[in-house]
């Protein structure tokens, strides 16, 4: 797969290659940043959008969210980058990932928590909104804080999607398949 627009070329501007510093810990940027590196402006407000700080969520929590609607929007891109980069220090397994990809929030591998995070991503992924149950079901588990989080997270992450598949950005190398899953019935 070719991207629609290149990426940024090295050297970056100054606010930009910190930025990239933080994030990247030393391994090199990532497509999807250097793409967004043509336009500092964009660069900085997908930056100041990031939800991959220590927050209201734990860090299994956040990467459920972020790989369920990354499967959903079919981002190969996304979801590869992070079940490759995350799966593991969230204690995500091989049948866990499967279920992201194919399955339902009631598969047994999920707690009852955890199936509520699915039911949202679903949900929203569908009909753009929740219902009073799963509210009232997440509310009883999560805080206020947190719910907004999930909000936010799920929809940036749909963003993210959207990002990836537009500009048709091929897998960063090491990133996990999304399409070569063996889902049931596909």
């Amino acid at each position: 797969m070719v991207a629609r627009i290149a990426p940024a070329e090295p050297p970056f501007a100054e606010g930009i290659q910190s930025s990239l510093d933080r994030v990247m810990r030393g391994r090199p940027p990532l497509r999807l940043f250097t793409t967004l590196a043509r336009d500092p402006r964009l660069f900085q407000k997908f930056f100041a959008g990031g939800l991959l700080d220590p927050g209201n969520l734990t860090l299994r929590q956040r990467e459920l969210v972020i790989a369920r609607t990354t499967s959903l929007c079919k981002s190969e891109y996304e979801w590869g980058v992070h079940i490759a980069l995350f799966a593991a220090r969230a204690g995500i397994d091989d049948a866990q990932i499967l279920s992201l990809a194919c399955g339902r929030p009631q598969d047994a591998c999920w707690t009852h928590e955890e199936r509520l995070l699915l039911a949202l991503c679903d949900m929203l992924h569908a009909d753009c909104t929740i219902d009073d149950a799963l509210w009232q079901s997440l509310a009883s588990a999560f805080s206020d804080e947190a719910m907004l989080e999930l909000l936010m997270l799920a929809g940036f992450y749909r963003t993210v999607s959207y990002l990836t598949n537009a500009l048709r950005l091929p897998n960063e190398a090491g990133s996990a398949p999304l399409h070569s899953l063996r889902c049931q019935g596909g």
